[in-house]
């Protein structure tokens, strides 16, 4: 018995001597953030033409953030996957970059192609039933992307249903724009 309580004794001198460290808490990366380094890109945008498609947190304060690639997205719209440096900062994440109305084309690659006209008429949906979108899937830890298809037509903020690529699991979602849907787990 008095081995024990040596053991214990042990254990509590060693606790006291390395306290548990807290886990960093995620800090969110901003629309700012991404403008400077779409603006280092050579794609001349402010903060208020770039639009998160999910809540997106690094690890650490200020991540070297770097662009992997871009590709028009609808009428007025680039999108742009982003991903930090080092995989431990933040995972790979979309955003939109959008110049219509009183914003100018963004200067850089985007700008070397013709915009064609935005889309005038009543149509009052932006996703129609049949038509392939991205579900963006947020949890507490965890941001999920998955490629959908659309059972039903939807306005921006109405929630619609569709159904995974491989027509195994049908979720309900918020329509967010004309190719994406967000979703929580």
């Amino acid at each position: 018995m008095k081995n024990d309580s040596s053991m214990s004794a042990l254990v509590l001198c060693t606790a006291m001597a390395f306290p548990a460290a807290a886990a960093p808490s995620p800090i969110a990366i901003t629309t700012a953030q991404v403008a400077d380094v779409l603006s280092d890109a050579g794609i001349k945008v402010s903060a208020r033409q770039v639009t998160l498609l999910a809540d997106v947190v690094a690890s650490t304060g200020n991540p070297k953030l770097r662009v992997e690639s871009m590709e028009r997205w609808g009428d007025h719209r680039m999108r742009v996957r982003l991903a930090c440096d080092s995989n431990t900062d933040c995972l790979p994440f979309l955003v939109a970059v959008n110049w219509s109305g009183d914003d100018a084309v963004p200067a850089g690659p985007a700008s070397s192609t013709a915009i064609p006209p935005a889309k005038t008429g009543s149509d009052p949906f932006v996703m129609h039933a049949g038509s392939p979108a991205i579900l963006l899937l947020d949890g507490e830890h965890v941001h999920i992307q998955l490629s959908v298809t659309c059972l039903e037509n939807g306005a921006p903020g109405q929630t619609v249903r569709v159904v995974s690529k491989e027509q195994r699991r049908t979720f309900s979602a918020q329509v967010f724009s004309e190719t994406v849907l967000k979703g929580r787990l």
